[in-house]
């Protein structure tokens, strides 16, 4: 029974085994319903085997609402948990697990495919391209990623959670203090997920460099696909530290090594400096694509060109470079010097003057505009102040002097959500109700979609305000409980209150995609909200080519142009279009390597070396394989056009 033994839940609990109940249920009814209605052939042909990128984007997106709704889950109970003095709800291992698979959750499995999500379907159409550079990597990156995600989040259940914090530090995340399996889950899983995350980096540099339509210069690009170009460049040069700190993490659990050790030879500190030097600039990865989407959505309807576009470029260029030199900051008070604490405190307020920038352009294109107030807007216009009180708490949380005061404490976690969610979350939600329409072919209902922002926005300030004043009344994060005396209770209530606004707020954008399903009208123009980029230059649903001929591009709103100057933007005939066949081989590859991560996890050695030898027969048959794509006659082509309702000339 010993073997046995290593998959059993160290902790379980009545929650644990209510969820194991509702996995094991909802599985059997989505292989019951798929088998009743014979859709396994129309999954595989359609979805598990595509290299579309448009499709690849759609299913990131759908995987990206599924995580929201695990990490929110986690949120509700964590805040459940301290709203009252002494409850409880969860015992401290409880909160421990808790509060780790929410930040992972969170950050690396929900923002990280939001953001690749939309980064799939929207940056070739805005660039002209039939298909990114590499479309089988591409379906290789997403199904890494999903993988990766399954593996990490069948550790509350098989074999359980990593409870090291989300930042995994050792010596805590070691052995000797974390003795279950929950860690390696947290090493491999993030692995394999990074992995794909690495692969994309690549993937979009190439395309956005060597795919973009004639005439489109860097300095014509549309504001996102910049964003999405300084991101993929930003994850090319972390993601490798994170993936080798992985590594080395994993060989000192597996293996005995001792790179994190405190002892023969180890240096803790060395784990820390590696994660945040791929830490750091994380955040930038998550909020620089949301800088695109706001300078996407704002200028559209506010009816005006973006101000600045040329100080818009440059403040995202120089916020990459300085994300990579303010890593120190995470660890002020663990006795670098001062010296090295003031340079690493410059360095992080230096980010504030790129950021402010952008706000200020921002405000600028609104000046003097004839707004409109959507969904996606009154997001865009939500971010603005909400974030602007995250980024100055950041400012103060840069002064090393100050910050032995705010680290670790409930300041530092309000501060991270007010730049995340309104940085973050409030892009992801006004670029998916932005772009759905192109995506789905209806748009989302707005009354529905004004009553989530508000429910999202005001229960953000509700639960996160109050941290501010607990904070700096003394309560550290991650304490799973507190005396009534410490008078943190009032605050902690007020957070659980927004909490439930915040859940509510993501139920209602639920009923909404529901509701708007079953009732929005399909009869919409292919440019419903008379936008300016060239993604709405194309049909509305997009055909698998995106355009029947190769735009003619003559700025960085080339579509707007057309509509307004009357520029030709689809010179020429109809021609012969290739484009790559569907391939299996991503998703087998991927699901060996889940079957690798299971293995590694519970160090199963002869089922690692088999997914091994798996993996490597994935790489010999695309190495020999022969598969020059097709194409798609022009005839064909044509009846496309005037079924989607016109030639494109």
């Amino acid at each position: 029974m010993d073997f046995f033994d290593r998959f059993a839940i160290p902790h379980p609990s009545p929650v644990i085994y209510a969820s194991m109940v509702a996995i094991a249920l909802t599985l059997v009814a989505i292989v019951a319903g798929i088998t009743y209605t014979k859709k396994w052939g129309y999954l595989w042909r359609e979805w598990l085997t595509t290299v579309d990128h448009k499709r690849i984007g759609m299913m990131y997106l759908i995987s990206a609402l599924l995580m929201l709704f695990r990490g929110g889950a986690d949120a509700i109970m964590m805040r459940a948990q301290t709203a009252l003095p002494e409850n409880t709800l969860l015992d401290s291992q409880h909160y421990n697990e808790i509060f780790t698979t929410h930040g992972v959750v969170m950050i690396i499995f929900m923002a990280m495919a939001f953001i690749m999500a939309l980064m799939n379907f929207v940056v070739p159409l805005q660039i002209g391209a039939r298909d990114v550079a590499f479309p089988r990597l591409n379906a290789l990156s997403f199904w890494l990623y999903f993988w990766g995600a399954m593996l990490f989040n069948i550790s509350f259940v098989v074999g359980g959670s990593p409870d090291a914090g989300w930042t995994s530090y050792f010596p805590l995340a070691g052995n000797e203090f974390s003795q279950s399996v929950g860690t390696n889950y947290y090493m491999i899983a993030i692995q394999i997920a990074g992995l794909g995350t690495l692969i994309t980096g690549i993937n979009f540099i190439v395309t956005i460099l060597k795919m973009r339509a004639p005439g489109m210069t860097l300095m014509k690009m549309p504001m996102f696909t910049w964003s999405a170009l300084i991101t993929n460049l930003i994850i090319v040069f972390a993601f490798p530290v994170l993936t080798v700190a992985l590594a080395m993490g994993t060989i000192d659990r597996l293996f005995g090594g001792n790179f994190f050790t405190t002892t023969d030879g180890g240096m803790d500190m060395l784990w820390a400096n590696l994660f945040w030097v791929w830490g750091h600039p994380e955040v930038y990865i998550l909020i620089l694509p949301a800088f695109g989407i706001y300078s996407e959505i704002i200028p559209t309807f506010a009816r005006r060109n973006l101000y600045g576009y040329k100080s818009m470029v440059a403040s995202i260029v120089l916020i990459s470079v300085l994300s990579f030199v303010v890593w120190v900051h995470h660890f002020f008070t663990m006795g670098q010097g001062a010296m090295v604490n003031s340079i690493f405190s410059i360095t992080t307020m230096a980010i504030a003057i790129p950021t402010g920038i952008k706000i200020f352009n921002w405000l600028f294109t609104l000046w003097k505009g004839k707004i409109t107030i959507t969904v996606p807007m009154l997001y865009s216009l939500g971010f603005i102040p909400i974030f602007t009180i995250g980024g100055v708490t950041g400012v103060m949380l840069g002064m090393s002097a100050a910050d032995y005061q705010y680290h670790n404490t409930m300041f530092l976690v309000a501060h991270f959500h007010l730049v995340i969610i309104p940085g973050v979350v409030f892009a992801m939600l006004a670029g998916l109700t932005y772009w759905w329409p192109k995506m789905f072919g209806f748009m989302l209902n707005e009354r529905i979609g004004k009553v989530s922002f508000w429910l999202i926005s005001i229960g953000t300030c509700v639960a996160f305000f109050p941290m501010f004043i607990s904070g700096l009344d003394g309560q550290a994060r991650r304490m799973y409980t507190y005396s009534e005396a410490t008078g943190f209770g009032i605050w902690n209530m007020l957070s659980f209150l927004g909490a439930i606004m915040l859940a509510a707020g993501f139920v209602t954008i639920v009923y909404n995609i529901y509701y708007s399903t079953r009732y929005a009208s399909r009869d919409i123009s292919s440019d419903p909200w008379d936008a300016r980029s060239l993604e709405w230059a194309t049909h509305t649903p997009v055909p698998d080519y995106n355009f029947a001929v190769t735009p003619q591009v003559d700025s960085s709103e080339a579509f707007w142009n057309s509509k307004k100057k009357g520029h030709k933007l689809f010179p020429g005939e109809y021609k012969e279009i290739h484009m790559p066949n569907n391939s299996g081989v991503p998703f087998i590859m991927s699901a060996i390597f889940f079957v690798l991560g299971f293995a590694l996890v519970f160090s199963i050695w002869i089922l690692a070396v088999i997914a091994l030898l798996g993996i490597f027969a994935c790489l010999a048959h695309r190495s020999f394989e022969k598969d020059h794509g097709y194409h798609i006659p022009v005839e064909e082509v044509r009846e496309t056009e005037e079924k989607l309702g016109g030639a494109q000339q």
